[in-house]
């Protein structure tokens, strides 16, 4: 069909501004947080179900490719659109339709931004843990496609847990409603879970009901220093034996401090590690956590420990931690982050190995992430100018899953698969696993519209730059 023509029948369907065709917008909406790139043939923002559902009726019968978009802060390529299609861009869809205080839930379109989400819902006394990094300006639509998680994980969970029931439109051209507004349905498939971390390859998400919780007292921070990684690895797995679960367990090796701004923050000499511990305890108990924290890193060997209880002294702390990911430019420029998760008593020896490894490629290689729940973001950093940083750092990124997958663990704990993760899905699924996958994906989406060329093709584009 003519493109240009196929454009005009958009037209007819979205509002007057909502279908954008600009050569400058089809860059701004083809890209998003991996620096992959793709052009696509419109940018379209629905406002109602209706609306997708004549859009999936036009596409599939003009086999037009759907690339569903929240806010673009992916990492792996998920919404970046590898074909001539069309970019479906949720963000207008932003209302919180309702939030339920007497059963602690909440219905929003997929467009609402996660900070401003909490931010509400603490109105009420109630909150909505899931904090992604992104969240001061990721949507809970992007947060839902792709299984997010964050530091809070390890005492609350991921965004999976909070996900009671969803309205998605398919490429078949209907709206279905899965799960339920009551704590527990067991009707029929689990249809909501398998759409939560599906990355729009199998609908798009118009409503979500999420699961509330009442709000925690306000939280304490530490800040642990070590003179080894393993020790400071040893530390998360001997608190949480303990029986304490901090709302964040974070980790930072000696290569991130060393890049971060740490004024007013007494980082000791021959620190080689940190942990940061956030602690929310009802109030009446936090006194002897704390106490009990403070003993379990002092004969873990602990260098320093510094304890935040005013909002200053926690934004400093939190500073700290969330300024790591940009600072890291001033190592090399060019860096694939790496989102691995392990069983958490096997994770010292993931940093071992992370150490070993980036010694064997000569590669910087900064650790940095959520320890509580055995998942690190493993940033290789190269210089994309150099054929043989280039080269290793390849190499490095293949033998950084083998030790991951050795040790029971997974190649992606919360960004997702996208477009970078594809060449290494084989790595660890069976072949009789992504078959079934495949099936669900074709039963969903018979004529394979919906975001095609994610998790199941191999696609080296992302370490081949």
């Amino acid at each position: 069909m003519n493109p240009e023509k196929f454009v005009r029948e958009l037209e007819s369907i979205f509002d007057s501004d909502a279908v954008l065709t600009s050569s400058e917008d089809l860059v701004a909406y083809g890209y998003d947080a991996s620096r992959l790139q793709g052009i696509p043939l419109c940018v379209v923002f629905p406002s109602s179900s209706q609306q997708l559902c004549e859009l999936f009726d036009r596409s599939v019968r003009y086999g037009i490719p759907v690339f569903p978009r929240g806010a673009g802060s992916g990492m792996t390529g998920a919404a970046v659109p590898l074909e001539r299609g069309i970019v479906v861009s949720m963000e207008r869809m932003n209302r919180i339709i309702d939030i339920d205080t007497e059963n602690m839930t909440c219905e929003v379109e997929p467009g609402v931004v996660t900070g401003v989400l909490q931010a509400e819902v603490e109105k009420y006394g109630l909150f909505y843990p899931p904090d992604p990094s992104s969240l001061q300006f990721s949507t809970i639509g992007g947060n839902v496609a792709t299984g997010a998680g964050g530091p809070r994980a390890v005492k609350y969970g991921v965004t999976r847990d909070y996900v009671m029931w969803l309205e998605t439109v398919v490429p078949i051209g209907r709206v279905i409603k899965t799960g339920s507004k009551a704590i527990k349905s067991v009707v029929g498939y689990d249809l909501t879970r398998l759409l939560v971390g599906s990355e729009g390859t199998l609908g798009i998400f118009t409503r979500i009901g999420l699961r509330l919780i009442p709000a925690p007292d306000p939280s304490w921070l530490i800040l642990v220093t070590f003179s080894s990684p393993h020790a400071a690895a040893d530390l998360v797995c001997n608190i949480l034996k303990s029986r304490f679960i901090p709302s964040a367990l974070e980790f930072m090796d000696s290569s991130v401090l060393n890049i971060v701004d740490t004024s007013g923050i007494a980082i000791p000499p021959g620190t080689e590690a940190a942990i940061l511990i956030e602690v929310d305890d009802p109030l009446f108990v936090r006194e002897r956590v704390m106490k009990d924290i403070h003993h379990l890193c002092r004969i873990g060997g602990a260098l320093s420990i510094e304890q935040a209880r005013s909002d200053e002294e926690k934004a400093r702390l939190w500073k700290l931690r969330r300024s790591i990911s940009p600072a890291l430019s001033k190592i090399r420029i060019g860096k694939i982050n790496e989102d691995v998760a392990v069983p958490r008593k096997v994770l010292p020896d993931l940093v071992v190995r992370i150490r070993e490894l980036s010694r064997e490629v000569d590669l910087p290689i900064p650790v940095f992430g959520h320890a509580g729940d055995g998942n690190l973001h493993v940033n290789i950093m190269y210089d994309p100018k150099d054929p043989g940083e280039r080269t290793r750092a390849q190499t490095a990124v293949s033998r950084l899953f083998e030790i991951v997958l050795n040790l029971g663990g997974t190649i992606s704990g919360e960004h997702g698969v996208g477009i970078a993760k594809t060449p290494f899905v084989r790595k660890e699924l069976s072949d009789d696993t992504l078959e079934l996958m495949w099936k669900i994906k074709r039963a969903f989406d018979p004529r394979n519209i919906l975001n095609p060329g994610k998790l199941f093709i191999p696609n080296h584009a992302f370490i081949g730059r």
